[in-house]
């Protein structure tokens, strides 16, 4: 993988979220859905804290679930990642679960490093939760006690079951996920702020998370090109990607000096 910078929403290192936490879908999109696209952080928080938006029972435990989410999404529309995942969840509803873990991936190292253990599964293949301990203790050097670990393993698991890559309740099997247009766009989005173009926009990691091949994905992104929401241009081997009205005069320059 390639470069994660901070200022667009990334997260790196060895500590995350899943540590407590799944990908708290239900707990997006319940908030999504009572705040607007142009809502503030402080909107987000009050509406979770203040309003208790999440129906929890305690104040601490509205503020630990702001944490959380803030962690996961960033909540702030002054970042980039959070910026476009607002755009795209209305525009495409059957997309949000692959639109949310994106965007959990590229902020919580520890989701991040599991993905292998479920990618590389195949179709109908059991999930293999030492496998994905194996991962975490490589990525983490360690530093993880085994109870810790466990509690990653146990809620990683179930983010990627509830993105559609995992399916059953006792013993998960791999499954495949089929992309729509919101997750398409987030895959080439989170690829462009790394700062890879060119035909390699369409095999990167977070094209990987798709289940698709790049010919499908092109052929995605071409067609979400005509709703305004991303600008694909593809002849031959000659790809053009950009995004339209959504990064800042300040985060291009930022990115072109990343280049």
């Amino acid at each position: 993988m390639q470069r994660f910078n901070p200022s667009f929403g990334f997260r790196s290192g060895d500590k995350g979220t899943h540590t407590s936490r799944t990908m708290m879908l239900a707990e997006l999109s319940a908030l999504l859905s009572i705040c607007g696209p142009e809502a503030s952080r402080d909107e987000y928080l009050s509406a979770i804290i203040e309003d208790n938006a999440l129906g929890k029972a305690t104040v601490s435990t509205r503020k630990l679930s702001a944490q959380r989410l803030a962690e996961l999404y960033g909540l702030d529309r002054s970042i980039p990642i959070f910026r476009q995942l607002v755009r795209l969840w209305n525009f495409d509803p059957a997309g949000q679960a692959l639109v949310a873990l994106l965007v959990a991936l590229a902020r919580d190292p520890l989701l991040r490093s599991t993905a292998s253990s479920v990618l590389e599964l195949r179709v109908g293949q059991s999930f293999d939760r030492a496998v994905m301990a194996e991962s975490l203790r490589k990525a983490t050097k360690d530093r993880l006690n085994e109870a810790t670990l466990d509690k990653v393993v146990r809620n990683a698991a179930s983010s990627w079951a509830q993105s559609g890559h995992l399916e059953g309740r006792t013993f998960k099997k791999r499954a495949l996920v089929k992309p729509s247009a919101g997750p398409v766009v987030m895959a080439l989005f989170l690829g462009y702020l790394q700062g890879i173009r060119g035909p390699g926009i369409l095999r990167t990691y977070w094209c990987q998370v798709l289940d698709a091949t790049p010919d499908v994905i092109a052929r995605i992104a071409s067609t979400a090109s005509m709703s305004g929401l991303i600008r694909f241009r593809m002849a031959g081997d000659v790809i053009d990607v950009s995004f339209p009205d959504l990064l800042t005069a300040t985060e291009i320059e930022a990115l072109h000096e990343s280049d």
